[in-house]
């Protein structure tokens, strides 16, 4: 993790951290944003073997976006103690990455309360929890990805996901794809004019994601006009929600076509590192709304072991990236300091 700036927050540090390694990749022409993925044979997204679900919001993007630096052939992430109760370990000297939990409860237990004051000063409670990847970590079973699924399968799934909306859909677009909210109407192209059909769930999905924006929906900003900040941050959360829905539903994604967003999705995350966070978060939102079927993956069983006293370098393991060199540098200090006064 990079040194904090004056008045900075671990947590907006955090933010920075994750988001500037996005945007190089972005300028780079690699990453999430960029980078297209093949459901049937590329690695899936980031997932948390321990409980077979993968991991939502900025956290997937910060995962995502490392696999991609670190050229990971594994996407399954865990924290230390995670690790140990399915028998495996992580080796001496692996960095751990921070990822971010967000605890709602004191704000839902104050809404129970009907208090105004308590519902005023309830805020939820952030954690950071330390990951490692599969990579680092030695004992853990070969990673096994899922059989494809037949593309009739996937089609039939897109196409219920698509009718179950009851979205207004229209194949009268031309060689164009659009969602108008002044009719609240989505607009294709034919169905014949698209290469295959994953490409035209794809698209017509994208759509899909920008429809749950309508006031009477998940009443989003809509209003912003073409090549306007508005306008590129609904973009963002059509795109992620895009991404969540090609894992579910098994027809990948293919960033490219909306590659002409990434100067103003890049300008929007450097003015506030944490609209990545809220748009993942929207996106989660838009495919809870839509009712995709989440992907659950059969967790790992878990080992059954004496009680043991915590490995020694387990709190330096969990370190993230920094903290380290920081924590070596304060017991030398303390050892000098030892040495002069004796």
């Amino acid at each position: 993790m990079s040194d904090a700036t004056p008045n900075e927050s671990f947590l907006q540090r955090h933010s920075r951290d994750v988001v500037e390694r996005l945007i190089r990749q972005m300028e780079e022409g690699t990453g999430p944003f960029l980078k297209p993925w093949d459901a049937r044979v590329d690695l899936g997204l980031p997932m948390n073997p321990t409980t077979g679900k993968n991991y939502r919001g900025g956290n997937l993007l910060h995962l995502w976006a490392l696999q991609s630096t670190w050229d990971s052939q594994d996407n399954r992430w865990m924290t230390y103690k995670q690790a140990a109760a399915v028998g495996a370990q992580v080796r001496k000297g692996e960095k751990a990455s921070v990822i971010e939990y967000w605890d709602w409860s004191p704000v839902e237990e104050a809404k129970k309360s009907g208090d105004p004051d308590l519902i005023a000063k309830a805020h939820p409670k952030v954690f950071f929890p330390r990951v490692f990847n599969a990579m680092q970590i030695d004992g853990l079973p070969a990673l096994v990805l899922p059989p494809p699924r037949p593309e009739p399968d996937i089609h039939q799934a897109c196409e219920a996901v698509l009718k179950g909306s009851g979205a207004e859909i229209h194949h009268d677009g031309g060689n164009q794809a659009f969602y108008r909210p002044m009719t609240d109407s989505i607009h294709l192209p034919r169905r014949n004019t698209f290469h295959s059909a994953s490409g035209y769930y794809a698209t017509a999905l994208h759509e899909l994601g920008h429809w749950t924006g309508f006031p009477t929906r998940l009443n989003r900003d809509q209003k912003g006009a073409f090549g306007s900040i508005n306008y590129a941050k609904e973009e963002l959360v059509a795109e992620v929600s895009s991404m969540l829905m090609g894992e579910r539903l098994g027809i990948g994604h293919d960033p490219t076509q909306h590659a002409a967003y990434v100067k103003s999705w890049i300008q929007i995350l450097r003015d506030d590192p944490r609209e990545l966070f809220r748009a993942a978060a929207a996106a989660e939102r838009v495919v809870e709304f839509l009712k995709v079927p989440e992907l659950v993956r059969e967790p790992l069983p878990k080992v059954e072991q004496e009680r043991q006293p915590v490995a020694a370098n387990q709190q330096e393991l969990e370190k993230p990236n920094g903290t380290k060199a920081r924590t070596k540098a304060r017991e030398e200090a303390k050892q000098r300091s030892h040495v002069m006064v004796a």
